[in-house]
């Protein structure tokens, strides 16, 4: 019985090439909040798939609409803050 054997290394996910560089840990760091706030809009979704929308759930929808968008706000605003020179805002 013949083995068969890969010529190339095993891939693995402990390559240093794989790892996140730490600006893009600071990049997901500073997203964090729109991230979360997504997954609140998405889960107020989910909850109303399988059923019609009752008050409460387009209450709940518009609440994390509106934090979700709040944050892409504040994270547009923190971007264009650090952008100006001098500081100024």
């Amino acid at each position: 019985m013949n083995h068969i054997v890969t010529v190339q290394h095993a891939v693995t996910a402990f390559e240093p090439w794989m790892e996140p560089t730490d600006a893009e840990l600071d990049a997901i760091e500073r997203e964090m909040p729109v991230i979360l706030a997504d997954v609140e809009l998405l889960d107020a979704h989910i909850v109303t798939l399988d059923r019609t929308p009752t008050e409460v759930d387009d209450r709940r929808i518009r609440r994390a609409r509106r934090r979700a968008l709040a944050a892409r706000v504040a994270l547009v605003n923190r971007a264009a803050s650090m952008s100006l020179p001098g500081g100024a805002a």
